[in-house]
This record gives C-alpha cells, structure tokens and sequence, in this order.
C-alpha cells in the first residue's frame, strides 16, 4: 500500500485535538474529588459537551505505524451525526486526500496515484484492526459522548484528579442498530471528565469480544468558542497488533456556519482493489 493511500485510511481511524493565555479560565482544584453520582455526571456531561449543527476546522497532524511516521495538514468539516469531510495535503499545501464519511459509506479519492474508493466500514475495521461505526469516529473526532449508545449501564468513580464514568454493557440504542452484526456488538467504555468543565479529557473504548484492540483519546488544551469550550489538541492511540498512533492541532474552529461537501471522482481516476464501481 502506497504512502497516501496509508495515510488516508490512517486518517479514517483517527480521522486519534485541542491552554494558551486565550484558554478558557479554569480553576485549581486544591481539595481530593468526592465522589458523585452517575446520573449527576452523565447530566453535566451532556450540558456541557459541544454543542453544533455544523463544524469546521482547520488542521496538523503527525501520525506514525510501525516504523513510518508523516506529517500532513488539512481541513474537516461535520454535518453533526451525517457527514464528516475530510481534505490531507502532506506537502507544499497541495491536496492529495478528499474523505467523505456518512452513517453507512467511506470514500476517498488519492490524487497521488488517480485512485479512489468507495465502500463500508468493513473496509477500514479490516485494515486497522478495529470496530468503529461513524458515531464512535464523531465522537472521538471532537472530543464528544457517542450519540447512538445506551447510557444506563455507567458506574462512577474518581479517577485522581478527574471523574471517570465506566460500562461494560454498552449497546447501540435499537433504533439506530441496522443488522444483526451491530445488534450483538457490545462496547466497555471509560471516560474520564473534569471536575469543573465536565468537559471530555480522555476516552478508551474497545468491544467485549476483542478486548486487545482498544481505541483512546486524550484532549487538552480548551479554548473558548463563544460560550462554550473546545480541546485544541488531541492524541489518538489504537492499541493492536501493530499500534498506530497521531497528535493533531486544530485551529480557525468554526460552529453552525453551514457547509459545503464536494466530492467528485474525476472520470479518468480507477477503483482500488475492494472497492465499489
């Protein structure tokens, strides 16, 4: 597999984000955490987590795999719990890389070499050695809870300095299950929040019959957006076979100004082995 077309599926997974004297304030927590309840955290949490419709940012990232390790910038936009789009330019500001994410499809075209792909999240679980769905991929995207999942099963606990909310029954809401490989799935979860933003500073998720591959999130660095918060820098880490890992900046965020999504695959351009014509 070519470098870009690495980097892109690489993207995909992590497609594993966000204090500067423009941070927002926080305050020091001097006094050990007392404990609190589920049902209180999981309130905070949602109250407090982004709020948006649209989003869009800007973006550097370093990813490294085995013994390989790029750098690239690019631009990501959401259309929140439909679309995420994604544009990588690893050198000189050229684009090489389009994404486009939606609730049951991936697809992507490789300028590099006039290819492209569209297909399944097969495609990616099969490469990465992993079992996300599009909302895991929102969620850690930016710094999110999962949106399609139960929430009854948590237990509370603190963690150090943070609250930790824990599951080992995590399923995916009926409503929003589309087989019957989804319906059996079964997610452990940890996510650790802070006792004063109640806003997201680390996540892990992994499947209960795969449990060596885990998927986690680290955020940091929260900046003001208008009245709300948001981690300017990230680091994802899939733990597997081979562990890959990425660190990226986000900056120019920008919420609920609509956008657009182009994604069109020039004529000349050939289907890469396992995807759809």
């Amino acid at each position: 597999m070519n470098r870009t077309r690495t980097i892109a599926v690489a993207a995909l997974g992590i497609a594993a984000m966000w204090l500067t004297s423009c941070s927002a304030e926080r305050r020091v927590i001097k006094e050990p955490l007392k404990e609190a309840q589920t049902d209180y955290l999981f309130t905070k949490l949602k109250e407090n987590e982004l709020r948006f419709d649209w989003f869009s940012a800007k973006f550097s990232a370093e990813y490294k795999n085995k013994n390989e390790e790029h750098s690239f910038g690019g631009q990501i936009r959401i259309r929140k719990d439909s679309l995420i789009w994604i544009t990588m330019s690893p050198m000189m500001g050229i684009e090489v890389i389009r994404l486009m994410i939606s609730q049951d499809s991936i697809k992507f075209i490789n300028r590099m070499n006039n290819t492209y792909f569209i297909g399944d999240y097969d495609y990616l679980n099969r490469f990465l050695n992993t079992n996300i769905d599009y909302d895991i991929l929102q969620a850690f995207l930016i710094g999110r809870d999962l949106s399609f999942y139960e929430n009854d099963k948590f237990r509370a606990t603190v963690d150090d300095k943070y609250y930790k909310l824990s599951t080992t029954e995590r399923h995916k809401l009926k409503k929003y299950v589309k087989s019957s490989e989804e319906a059996v799935k079964v997610f452990i979860q940890n996510i650790w929040l802070d006792p004063v933003t109640f806003k997201i500073v680390r996540a892990d998720v992994r499947e209960v019959k795969r449990e060596n591959i885990r998927l986690e999130a680290t955020y940091e660095s929260f900046e003001s957006l208008g009245s709300q918060v948001f981690p300017t820098k990230v680091n994802y880490v899939i733990y597997a076979e081979n562990n890959l890992t990425a660190n990226a900046e986000f900056s120019r965020v920008v919420l609920d100004d609509p956008q657009s999504f182009p994604f069109k695959i020039p004529a000349s351009f050939k289907a890469i082995q396992g995807s759809a014509k």
